[in-house]
């Protein structure tokens, strides 16, 4: 086997494995073309642009009330009125307050203006809480009643009744009166999960988002950042990023197995119940900065958008539309936690996507999160000690092939001379290729493989074992919540993102060189070369990796480089029998 095929195979193999993401198309699910609606701003209108009034009318801010000197409700325009008032006497409270709701690590503040969610935050062991609901100038909030062009409707400003629930998980709020009339019940189960049950006069829809979470300006502009929508219909599973479309897309209820909003390690999942939703609704809204908070306006379509439109970042809201006048739900909010996630009965741990080579990245995160718990409390020594438990795992490879390396390289005079005595026959007088010549010569060349023993493709085997595992890793570091603000020492106070000061990188590119002039010199020169080139093209791209990422690759290189010395020891001390 001509061994520049054998490099260019590795090339290949790298590359694919490098690039295989971002070619397979994520499955497709059935969806429906939503009408455009006025809420989009059209070309030329002043809706929609920064600094203009949007027709998102105001709701309540995180104090209660509107927020920011925002104008009344009656000065945005008005939505159609959610109904007729259901008969019976008026229900309402008589001033505004907060309602706090407790889960398994987990507290949701509500306010009984509209009965929307201000606040969600999640408790994260060893590393705080986290709010998953955006800041924002002006409503409306998730759970807020909106009609088909996303402004809310009258009733999200009545002040609703409050029924608090003994145990501090659960509340039911209830309005009748000259605006619509709503009832709204919040439940956190044993499980914590948060269900939520609307029922309303008239034609409504229930808001989730816009968003999760409040990104900082870096994990905004971060292009490894996700954030979007997930959807599962049936069997697939379809991953919507916040830029992919400016044009609202509808799914049908039917088969809709649960929709929800998310970001890189947190999720705001619906499952339905009941058959209750008649379609699932995401529209792309424009996150315009405002001082305190943000400003969500419905992206107008793509060929309608103003130069300081397309500039500005991308959320999505899922709207959740009803199939009678009630709706049933049972809502996921907090991290992707795999097997937290796969612990509940509806598949939601395929929100944490784990990639094609998901079978091994189960195992290492398994691995890690075992290593964390039972032998030291920290990833990064975690991460060093799987390394080294997988540099023994694969030492039955490893060790075979490092002997097929040293026995070519003991060839390398005796296959340089076959070459030498070849290379004027492999062209002709005109120069082209002797293919007659090529191929005896590789015959040749094969004949000595094979009565010396020698697999002339066995030192690119740890290469192609390695590389499934190195990108197991990447999914796992890119992935799993446990890991994100996790730090290892020193400057590393993120396994989860790229060294700051680029000294992991640096450090392991010089282990690469290095293990790479201590390995068995074979092949003919122009390889050896192509292989010299291997750790400039590994430091650039892991100058960018998660630490994480980099730890384990270095932590290799070491161990790689200590079983080399070893052997070239020991070859050393035979040689000089």
């Amino acid at each position: 086997m001509d061994n520049r095929r054998v490099v260019l195979f590795i090339v290949l193999s790298v590359a694919v494995l490098a690039i295989w993401q971002y070619l397979v198309p994520q499955p497709q699910v059935k969806r429906q073309p939503v009408p455009s609606t006025s809420a989009a701003s059209p070309a030329g209108s002043t809706a929609g642009r920064p600094g203009a009034e949007t027709p998102v009318a105001p709701g309540p801010g995180p104090g209660g009330g509107t927020s920011g000197g925002n104008p009344s409700p009656a000065a945005a325009p008005a939505a159609p009125a959610a109904a007729a008032v259901e008969t019976g006497p008026p229900v309402a409270a008589e001033s505004e307050a907060q309602v706090v709701l407790n889960g398994n690590q987990t507290s949701a503040v509500i306010t009984n203006r509209g009965a929307q969610l201000l606040s969600l935050r999640v408790d994260l062991p060893g590393a705080g809480s986290v709010e998953l609901v955006r800041k924002r100038t002006r409503g409306p909030y998730p759970f807020a009643l909106v009609d088909k062009q996303l402004r809310p409707l009258p009733v999200d400003e009545a002040l609703f009744a409050v029924d608090r629930g003994a145990d501090g998980r659960s509340a039911t709020f209830r309005y009748r009166g000259s605006t619509g009339s709503a009832e709204k019940t919040f439940r956190f189960d044993e499980r914590g999960l948060l269900a939520v049950e609307v029922k309303a006069a008239g034609s409504w829809a229930l808001l989730l988002g816009p968003g999760i979470g409040n990104p900082t300006a870096a994990e905004l502009d971060s292009r490894y950042g996700l954030r979007g929508a997930v959807i599962k219909a049936g069997d697939d599973v379809k991953v919507i990023a916040a830029k992919s479309d400016s044009e609202a897309v509808a799914y049908p209820g039917q088969g809709l197995r649960w929709a929800g909003l998310e970001d890189t390690y947190f999720a705001a999942v619906a499952v339905p119940q009941g058959g209750s939703l008649a379609r699932a609704v995401l529209q792309p809204m424009l996150v315009e900065p405002q001082p305190g908070g943000a400003l969500f306006v419905p992206a107008p379509p793509k060929d309608a958008m103003s130069g300081e439109q397309k500039a500005l970042s991308r959320e999505l809201a899922l709207v959740l539309e009803p199939a009678a006048g009630d709706l049933s739900l049972e809502c996921y909010l907090g991290a992707k936690a795999y097997e937290r996630l796969k612990a509940l009965p509806y598949g939601l741990e395929e929100t944490v996507s784990l990639g094609w080579l998901s079978p091994v990245v189960r195992p290492l995160l398994a691995g890690l999160h075992w290593t964390y718990e039972h032998v030291v409390p920290n990833y990064g020594w975690a991460i060093i000690l799987m390394t080294l438990l997988i540099k023994v795992l694969l030492l039955p490879i490893t060790h075979p092939s490092t002997l097929s390396m040293r026995k070519m390289q003991a060839l390398n005079p005796r296959m340089q001379a076959i070459r030498d005595r070849y290379r004027p026959k492999l062209k002709d007088k005109q120069g082209r290729p002797n293919l007659e010549m090529q191929r005896k010569m590789n015959e040749e060349v094969m004949a000595l493989y094979k009565a010396e023993g020698v697999n002339p493709v066995g030192g690119c085997l740890p290469l192609l074992v390695q590389m499934p595992i190195l990108y197991a890793f990447y999914r796992l570091l890119s992935t799993s919540v446990e890991l994100r603000h996790a730090p290892w020492i020193f400057w590393v106070h993120d396994l989860a993102a790229p060294d700051p000061h680029l000294i992991l990188p640096l450090i392991m590119g010089a282990t690469q060189f290095l293990q790479v002039k201590l390995a068995p010199q074979s092949g003919d020169p122009a390889q050896r070369r192509l292989f010299m080139l291997m750790p400039l093209f590994m430091l650039i791209f892991f100058l960018s990796a998660p630490s994480g990422l980099v730890l384990y690759w270095l932590t290799n290189n070491i161990l790689t480089i200590i079983q080399q010395a070893v052997y070239n020891r020991f070859w050393k001390l035979e040689g000089s029998k």
